[in-house]
């Protein structure tokens, strides 16, 4: 069961880097219309979206990215509650 957790664990901390160099992409002009910028947008996008729809941005600044993160990091802390009861 640990070393499942641990996997998931993992899957979940490349992903939220993932997300991390997507939203730095933002920063950049074109940035995100590259091979590995268009990779980040069908995997990143889908998960960002309901965000978005759900928490209002403030001006131009968009912050259902720290939203999803927190999300993320819940659900982590929830993963490692789940696996010490087993």
């Amino acid at each position: 069961m640990d070393f499942l957790v641990m996997i998931i664990a993992n899957l979940i901390g490349i992903y939220q880097w993932a997300l991390i160099v997507y939203i730095f992409m933002s920063w950049f002009p074109n940035a995100r219309s590259t091979a590995i910028g268009q990779f980040l947008a069908r995997i990143c996008e889908p998960y960002l979206e309901p965000f978005r729809k759900i928490v209002p941005s403030i001006g131009m600044i968009d912050i259902s990215p720290i939203v999803a993160f927190l999300v993320l990091r819940f659900a982590t802390s929830g993963l490692y509650q789940l696996a010490s009861w087993f």
